[in-house]
């Protein structure tokens, strides 16, 4: 086995994509990932950037960064761990221009790239797969939502314990 297949193995057994699957499964889903190195500043992900529109992104190494530029602020949404994804509004369908984030390499890395027409062949031979990978990226989802919530709740206490003064 090469270093890249070892690689691709780890980061999606890592991922909450692969919860569900058995590692026959994780196999036959690895043969559908390409690997692509970045250099530490090198954007993957930018919005209006229709490269890897279609494509979930599951970072194998290094340190990623998704960020959003809000009131001409650039603001730091997640910083990813290897088994994280990204582009999951262009992978499942979504609008190009509700895409919104930034994703940087912070450090050298080696992001997993997965294709949905890649992805979608499987419905025929192994729909199994596809059934539990998008369970997988709806938890996800579902974890990043209630972060997102807890810190909402945060930010209110701090205000309202702060007297609304900010």
């Amino acid at each position: 086995m090469m270093v890249t297949d070892a690689l691709v193995l780890q980061a999606l057994r890592d991922s909450s994509l692969s919860d569900e699957l058995r590692d026959a499964e994780i196999e036959v889903l690895a043969k559908c990932i390409t690997v692509r190195d970045y250099k530490a500043g090198e954007p993957i992900l930018k919005p209006g950037n229709g490269e890897l529109q279609d494509t979930l992104l599951i970072l194998g190494s290094g340190e990623v960064e998704a960020t959003a530029t809000t009131g001409g602020e650039k603001v730091t949404l997640h910083l990813l761990k290897p088994g994280e994804l990204a582009g999951i509004i262009g992978f499942v369908g979504g609008n190009a221009m509700q895409i919104s984030a930034t994703v940087v390499a912070k450090t050298d890395s080696k992001v997993l790239l997965l294709d949905r027409a890649r992805f979608e062949s499987l419905i025929n031979t192994n729909p199994a797969i596809v059934y539990y990978v998008m369970r997988g990226i709806v938890r996800h989802v579902h974890g990043i939502v209630r972060r997102m919530n807890m810190q909402s709740v945060q930010m209110s206490n701090y205000i309202f314990k702060q007297g609304g003064r900010y």
